[in-house]
């Protein structure tokens, strides 16, 4: 839940690198009831069909969101925003960062998964023009909760929505 007012002016995004693992690890443990390992992250600095970002707020690591580029296809990973961070606009801003990488790449469209049940998440992939496709029973192993299949098409002419 949000609390107070968080200056956004700071915010920006760095690609992972070694010295961001632990704190993404408690953002992570903290998000996801099913968390990455810390492998999982590590393999990610240098994997060379992904972008992986960290959003920084006053040089403090407050989130990170992955994609991963299969031949035209942004394949959405993880995103997550430290939970004293959530609800002031930097999980929108890493997705129209990520978005943005992915069209500049050459990625045609955009999917994720989303757990069923977090509509924030859900309402704000649609704002940036995602659209559900399909429902995967039981895709969460920690609660076997559903994930929301989101489909966003013609990325190569997206623009991110007026705020």
């Amino acid at each position: 839940m949000a609390t107070g007012y968080i200056d956004l002016k700071t915010l920006r995004f760095e690609k992972l690198s070694e010295a961001h693992i632990k704190p993404i690890l408690e953002i992570e443990r903290a998000s996801n009831g099913a968390p990455w390992s810390e492998r999982s992250f590590r393999n990610e600095i240098e994997h060379r069909d992904g972008a992986f970002v960290v959003a920084l707020l006053s040089g403090q690591v407050v989130g990170f969101g992955a994609a991963w580029m299969v031949i035209d296809e942004a394949h959405i990973t993880n995103v997550a925003v430290a939970p004293e961070h959530r609800r002031h606009g930097i999980g929108r801003r890493m997705m129209i960062h990520l978005l943005q990488a992915s069209k500049q790449r050459g990625m045609t469209c955009s999917t994720l998964e989303v757990r069923a049940g977090n509509e924030a998440a859900i309402r704000l992939y649609e704002q940036l023009g995602y659209e559900v496709a399909a429902r995967r029973k039981g895709y969460y192993p920690d609660n076997k909760e559903d994930a929301v299949v989101m489909w966003l098409y013609g990325l190569e002419t997206w623009e991110p929505p007026k705020p």
